[in-house]
């Protein structure tokens, strides 16, 4: 979680221009989409709201262009689709492409915050209340899908945000299907269950990718559609089912429903970083184990996972002193 939020998270700035169709996108792919018009409830910032969900600056499923725009793809119960949401006086105006654009408008509320409650959080340390007054436009995503976040998590579990980054970049261009529309840059869809399943195993390794990594994905996509069924769970439900499959622990869940469900509370606990960015901001102990990270956290039960997302955007995290985690590369092998 800390390698993907600290200490700032993508946001698009307002440069003017338009975003123009890149010449490699066919023709037919400019046709006009599906629009819908939202007007949030108060202030809304679309690089804070939407940047947890993307994994790193190639990530072909989302991208920020000069204009202000966002763009995602989905894979929907509906089909796959593209979305570009950009947000102008007050309103934000949703555009969607492909089979799936139906059913990316109609969430379109949500995956801006609309489910969330920012009021429900009580600040009980100076540095959070001050980071909460300086980001207003925060709100907790909701995309309703659960495959599209899993996956990615699974692919960085125990290791460098760069090597997961890679590794998603290249089996999602590899292994997706071209985003429908006039995607910005060269967007694609991620795979169908069915396609990861078919992955062969040198192209897992050529991705850098372990085998209990990528059996751990094979056995969550063998179960696609009653781990999407968890989307319609309250969160804590939703984990318990996610982490019934073998290789899916609380880490990886609590990152999963973060994005899925925009769970305030699921704090992520395992991570390398996140404790002692806690400690260190709460407390002024760099070495703060996960059981010290609840314990200061504690104050904000039930909106733990925003207190968390507060402290990463307030920049305030301890001095380095060690050599970053080397990274591997098991393709070279």
């Amino acid at each position: 979680m800390a390698g993907r939020f600290a200490p700032r998270p993508p946001r698009p700035t307002v440069r003017g221009g338009q975003a123009g169709v890149p010449a490699a996108v066919p023709r037919q792919a400019a046709a006009p989409g599906r629009v819908r018009t939202w007007a949030p409830d108060g202030p809304l910032d679309l690089g804070l709201v939407l940047g947890p969900l993307r994994r790193g600056q190639g990530d072909p499923t989302f991208r920020a262009t000069p204009d202000g725009s966002v763009w995602r793809t989905g894979r929907t119960p509906l089909g796959p689709g593209t979305l570009r949401v950009s947000a102008h006086g007050g309103k934000v105006r949703g555009e969607a492409w492909g089979p799936g654009a139906e059913w990316l408008l109609e969430q379109l509320p949500e995956l801006l915050g609309a489910a969330d409650d920012p009021s429900a959080f009580v600040p009980r340390h100076r540095l959070l209340a001050l980071t909460r007054h300086r980001r207003p436009g925060l709100r907790l995503t909701r995309t309703g899908l659960v495959l599209e976040s899993l996956i990615p998590s699974v692919l960085e579990q125990k290791v460098t945000t760069v090597e997961a980054y890679a590794a998603w970049r290249m089996l999602v261009r590899t292994y997706g299907e071209p985003a429908p529309g006039p995607a910005a840059g060269r967007m694609y869809v991620m795979p169908a269950p069915r396609t990861w399943a078919l992955i062969p195993s040198w192209e897992w390794h050529r991705a850098g990718v372990d085998d209990k990594r990528a059996s751990t994905v094979l056995r969550a996509v063998r179960v696609a559609a009653r781990l999407e069924e968890a989307a319609r769970m309250p969160p804590e439900r939703a984990r318990e089912r996610l982490e019934l499959v073998p290789g899916i622990g609380p880490w990886t869940s609590a990152e999963t429903v973060q994005r899925s469900h925009g769970a305030a509370d699921a704090v992520t606990v395992g991570d390398l970083h996140l404790p002692g960015i806690v400690g260190w901001a709460l407390a002024g102990d760099r070495n703060a184990d996960d059981a010290e990270m609840l314990r200061l956290l504690e104050p904000y039960a039930g909106q733990r996972h925003r207190a968390a997302r507060l402290i990463l955007l307030s920049g305030r995290v301890p001095p380095r002193r060690a050599p970053r985690m080397p990274k591997g590369d098991i393709g070279r092998l």
